[in-house]
């Protein structure tokens, strides 16, 4: 299948039950997140709710009307001063991973957050020198550069795992003070 068929929309409380199943794969098979238990369907209503009040775009991929992925951005850090800039987070069904589902997310992730005038983008890519190759690529695919990698900083599935950051400037990025 190719990205032709996905269909790129806002998320809806409504999605939450499938969103909780591909991120509760994730928490319980792969390093992305670095979870130890998937939380429950009300932990992810609450995270939703809290991702649109702040006003980032929250998003799923379908294809042939079933979600198959998921991206979102949030606060890169709490304090005023960070106001510009976001973290990713993106989650792809396992059954579809490389097939593009994540880049068309990514993507469209992007587009939103510089419409909504951020300025850079943060990817923390957990095992990113390890399993989460793929994730890397993906990032770098979009025009992310590696920042740093902090060493054996998580440790889950019975080892330890670094942390790779990879940033992307979005819009007038540093030419200009915030809106």
């Amino acid at each position: 299948m190719t990205t032709a068929d996905l269909a790129i929309r806002d998320a809806l409380p409504a999605d939450l039950p499938t969103i909780l199943e591909i991120y509760s794969h994730a928490v319980l098979h792969g390093t992305a997140s670095w979870e130890i238990e998937p939380p429950d369907l009300s932990e992810m209503g609450r995270r939703f709710e809290a991702i649109a009040a702040g006003g980032y775009p929250y998003l799923v991929a379908e294809r042939e009307g079933r979600i198959v992925g998921y991206a979102y951005a949030g606060a890169y850090r709490p304090r005023p001063a960070y106001r510009a800039t976001v973290e990713n987070s993106i989650y792809v069904a396992p059954d579809v991973q490389g097939g593009g589902v994540g880049s068309a997310l990514l993507d469209a992730l992007i587009e939103g957050c510089t419409a909504r005038g951020f300025r850079q983008m943060v990817a923390v890519i957990g095992d990113g020198t390890g399993a989460s190759v793929g994730s890397r690529r993906l990032h770098e695919r979009a025009g992310f550069s590696p920042i740093g990698v902090a060493r054996a900083v998580g440790y889950k599935h019975g080892r330890w795992l670094d942390q790779m950051l990879m940033q992307k400037a979005l819009g007038a990025a540093d030419g200009a003070p915030p809106e």
